[in-house]
């Protein structure tokens, strides 16, 4: 068992490797989830060019493998562009996020869907905006359809994340390589598998911190709703609403 255990400036690398890939994480999920619901929402447009638009980036962003996408976003969008590779990190970021977007509309366009369309009906009867459908009746309801695939395809980013390394940002992976490199140098130290091992334990880690979390997220949901206490418009909106009363 000792010699899967590392030294602690070694795991104080690795703990600097895994906040990158947090940082990364944590971007991409932000973009990723906007996407998700811009263009989700956009797949159930009226519009025909809206719900075009939208059905070309979806096709586009699963269709293309992720690390095609990172080496386009990385190399070639900063020449075409004119930025900086200082910015590794957002770029990164930008592609993992659009690759989340693209499966991400698909689970908000399919819990909408999931809705029964008397919420729908009974929402345009009462004469609210799409924005007010959508804010109070529709999206609550359809987050207890999208929470649970939402949380594992966040952990799909997660492990998306260990891409990053191969355009050089100095994530988990890019820290384990580093140190073997030096212990090659140094001749002697932990060997590979012993790095890589130890770097799949904070991948692991950080999953099930992130399951736990969505975990948590979903029986918050539930039980907002077993206890009737969804509103599914606000009496502020409804003084707005013509012919509507409290």
């Amino acid at each position: 068992m000792g010699d899967l255990i590392l030294e602690g400036r070694q795991y104080e690398s690795l703990i600097e490797g895994a906040q990158l890939t947090l940082q990364i994480l944590a971007y991409s999920f932000v973009l990723g989830v906007l996407l998700s619901l811009f263009v989700g929402i956009g797949r159930l447009s009226h519009r025909r060019w809206v719900r075009g638009a939208a059905l070309v980036y979806v096709e586009l962003a699963r269709g293309i493998s992720s690390i095609v996408l990172l080496f386009i976003v990385a190399y070639a969008l900063p020449i075409l562009l004119d930025i900086p590779q200082a910015s590794l990190v957002m770029l990164a970021s930008l592609a993992l996020g659009v690759n989340m977007g693209g499966y991400g509309a698909e689970l908000i366009r399919g819990a909408i869907q999931a809705i029964p369309k008397g919420q729908t009906e009974a929402t345009i009867a009462l004469n609210l905006t799409t924005t007010q459908r959508l804010r109070h009746v529709i999206l609550p309801q359809a987050m207890r359809l999208i929470l649970p695939p939402m949380g594992n395809l966040t952990i799909e980013i997660l492990k998306g994340t260990a891409l990053v390394s191969l355009v050089g940002v100095t994530d988990i992976m890019q820290t384990a390589s580093n140190l073997w490199q030096q212990q090659l140098f140094a001749g002697e130290g932990a060997s590979r598998p012993t790095l890589y091992f130890n770097a799949l334990v904070f991948y692991f880690v950080i999953a099930q911190v992130i399951n736990a979390l969505f975990k948590l997220a979903e029986r918050r949901v539930e039980r907002r709703f077993a206890g009737g206490e969804a509103e599914v418009v606000e009496d502020e909106e409804l003084e707005e609403i013509p012919g509507v009363t409290k």
